[in-house]
């Protein structure tokens, strides 16, 4: 009897979700998941597999976000020919998102090669395009929560409600482990699980009495302050308030899915009810408008959306499809909220907006979420002076303020209240989604809590566990694609950007020509002498 689980993401870093599973009766997946944050990290995603894709007998998605789904089409260039299987609002939602994905990567990769043609480097191809997105989400199956499915052969599963996104799920899978159909194996892959009390979602559920639960860390190490809606709102009409005081734009990078319509709800009301002034809103965002035309279609199975979606029917809100209509925003100089993608400001038109608008102190740009290492949010974030985007150093003198109540992620409190639920877990909790202090923090928690110390294991990249190993879980550590230490930290990229930003700041800032010159020749003898 054999059943083995690798850690191909998501595994000391927060994304990359991907999970392969071996048993007797075949293998599968959970998740195939788009490593995002540092370019190191980011170089996996145009490597091979670490497992045979075309052995797979399906994959189960628990949610539509990239860093869980956005590598399915390229499983399927690479040999998958399996089912895949998700919730009907994760399929909704994946219908437009692999597409907008792969539009992504080709967009990107066109202006590299136009760099590589004039550095006389060979072009690059991108991980794949934008019909390929679309033929893969055709692909996707629907399955409704809390009903059992069988998946493929001696394996079972049912989705619960995550109450993280729209469609998110965990997943409860039972592996038959011999031929004795009574011998099963039950395992619990939780996704990313949402907050109590969340914008349009119940309170996230999940079954108990398992034999293991991958659980996510995300916020392992952090509390957040329980704000009820109107406390929340008046924390956003506070902060649009000043910045509309300041004379300047409010720009806020958001995730298109969720964060997106969780901003458009709560500003809808604070006009409505007069709490802040009607202002212009733009959304300028072609993928957050999908997923926000998503929500409508779905209103009846979310809360909070008023009738039919009307809530988003503001006519203060302005929705730009065309880049035309987007560049048209640029006309404006105060007055106005513009919501876009990306919420870490890694890719889409905000980073046309904040090149336009993070130079001007009138200005203000809202961080409204979790900002990955290496990421242009996470440097904003950490006080940078000056950012380099699409090829130009910018100085960063707008007023950056980060909120951090719209989390779509469980919290410190909010994940061990629902691993205690979980309980009993005979075998072994996996932690993995999570930084090494996020990480650590629930380990000890879990340790506190009466769960066996060494029945927590925080894998590493491309480890492999014996699920079925006698006392202590079985672990064997194969090839790996990254040491542990270059998926966890910064690498030498974001240090060179770094320092480029450092060294320009220092030559502007010198005294006279002759300060400069000193400078210059200090590095130079450093590199002749390293």
């Amino acid at each position: 009897m054999s059943l083995r689980m690798k850690f191909c993401g998501a595994a000391g870093t927060v994304t990359g979700s991907c999970y392969w599973i071996e048993h007797d009766k075949g293998a599968f997946l959970v998740d195939c998941g788009m490593f995002q944050g540092s370019k190191t990290l980011k170089e996996l995603n145009y490597g091979e597999f670490p497992f045979p894709a075309d052995k797979a007998d399906f994959l189960l998605i628990t949610h539509a976000h990239i860093d869980h789904s956005g590598l399915t089409p390229k499983l399927m260039g690479a040999g998958f020919r399996g089912k895949v299987f998700a919730t009907e609002g994760t399929r909704d939602l994946l219908q437009f998102m692999l597409p907008d994905s792969g539009y992504i990567q080709e967009m990107e990769v066109s202006f590299l090669n136009r760099r590589n043609a004039q550095r006389g480097r060979k072009p690059v191809e991108p991980i794949y395009t934008s019909e390929d997105g679309e033929a893969a989400a055709e692909k996707i199956i629907a399955r409704d929560y809390q009903r059992w499915f069988e998946p493929g052969p001696g394996v079972r599963a049912r989705f619960w409600n995550a109450g993280h996104i729209l469609g998110s799920a965990s997943i409860e899978i039972e592996i038959e482990t011999g031929d004795d159909d009574e011998r099963i194996m039950r395992l619990l892959f939780s996704g990313d699980i949402g907050p109590d009390h969340k914008l349009f979602h119940p309170d996230p559920e999940g079954p108990s009495n398992l034999d293991y639960v991958i659980c996510e860390a995300t916020y392992g190490a952090r509390k957040r302050p329980v704000l009820k809606p109107d406390a929340r709102r008046k924390v956003l009409a506070d902060i649009v308030r000043k910045a509309m005081g300041r004379g300047g734009v409010l720009v806020i990078p958001a995730f298109s899915v969720e964060r997106t319509q969780e901003l458009l709800s709560d500003l809808s009301l604070l006009m409505t009810k007069g709490e802040i002034e009607e202002r212009l809103v733009f959304l300028d965002s072609p993928l957050a408008i999908k997923a926000t035309e998503a929500f409508k279609r779905h209103a009846d199975e979310l809360e909070d959306t008023g009738e039919d979606g009307e809530i988003f029917a503001n006519p203060s809100f302005h929705f730009t499809r065309t880049v035309e209509e987007s560049k048209a925003i640029n006309n404006y100089e105060n007055g106005v909220i513009i919501l876009a993608a990306s919420g870490m400001c890694e890719a889409g038109r905000i980073r046309h907006h904040l090149k336009r608008r993070l130079w001007d102190e009138k200005n203000t740009v809202l961080l409204t979420g979790y900002q990955a290492p290496g990421t242009l949010g996470s440097i904003l974030e950490n006080g940078a002076k000056t950012v380099r985007i699409q090829g130009e150093d910018i100085r960063v003198k707008a007023h950056l303020q980060s909120i951090d109540i719209y989390s779509g992620h469980v919290d410190a409190d909010g994940v061990m209240d629902w691993m205690t639920a979980r309980k009993p877990v005979t075998r072994a909790v996996f932690l993995t989604h999570g930084q090494a202090e996020g990480l650590n923090a629930l380990h000890d928690r879990l340790i506190e809590a009466g769960f066996e110390k060494d029945r927590i294991i925080i894998p590493h990249l491309d480890d492999e566990v014996d699920l079925l190993g006698e006392g202590r879980i079985g672990k064997r550590m194969g090839p790996r694609r990254l040491g542990h230490e270059a998926v966890v930290d910064l690498d030498w990229h974001n240090d060179l950007a770094e320092l480029s930003l450092d060294i320009r700041e220092a030559l502007e800032e010198a005294a006279d020509e002759r300060a400069r010159k000193v400078i210059l020749r200090r590095l130079r003898r450093a590199l002749e002498e390293r």
